[in-house]
């Protein structure tokens, strides 16, 4: 929520248009479903004026002018609040525009989600596992 927050201070207090991090858009999205809170409340009262959520027009120029804007975005963010903005929720831009728009939603209930770096730490547990057992066999006989 902090850095929603932030975000949108940005974008009322930047002199450049700014785009937010895959997670803040997220709480962004969800923020506009509660049209009532975000239109009569949030904005008039709190940012002083409407901040508008508007989609991309795809294509490659789209890519690289929101690719610049998230760039630009990170660097006010920087000089607004005298810190880098904590990369678990606004990555580099890099990842933001070729890894983040290839997430999907999945259901729990229906999949089994692992962390593959934590699948290829185990894996490589169960392979050391299997070493120590063939030595210990290797050994007992």
């Amino acid at each position: 929520m902090l850095e929603y927050k932030r975000f949108c201070y940005l974008a009322i207090t930047a002199e450049h248009e700014v785009t937010p991090s895959d997670a803040v858009d997220q709480v962004w999205h969800l923020h506009l479903t509660y049209s009532r809170d975000y239109w009569q409340e949030f904005c008039p009262q709190v940012l002083g004026e409407d901040l508008h959520h508007g989609p991309t027009a795809g294509g490659e120029a789209e890519r690289e002018r929101y690719y610049d804007q998230y760039a630009a975005t990170l660097a006010s963010y920087e000089a607004a609040f005298d810190a880098a903005p904590p990369p678990d929720i606004w990555p580099h831009a890099q990842r933001r525009f070729g890894v983040d728009p290839k997430g999907i939603r999945v259901n729990p209930h229906d999949v089994m989600i692992l962390d593959h770096r934590s699948a290829i730490l185990g894996a490589v547990g169960w392979i050391a596992l299997g070493i120590a057992i063939a030595v210990l066999i290797g050994v007992l006989i």
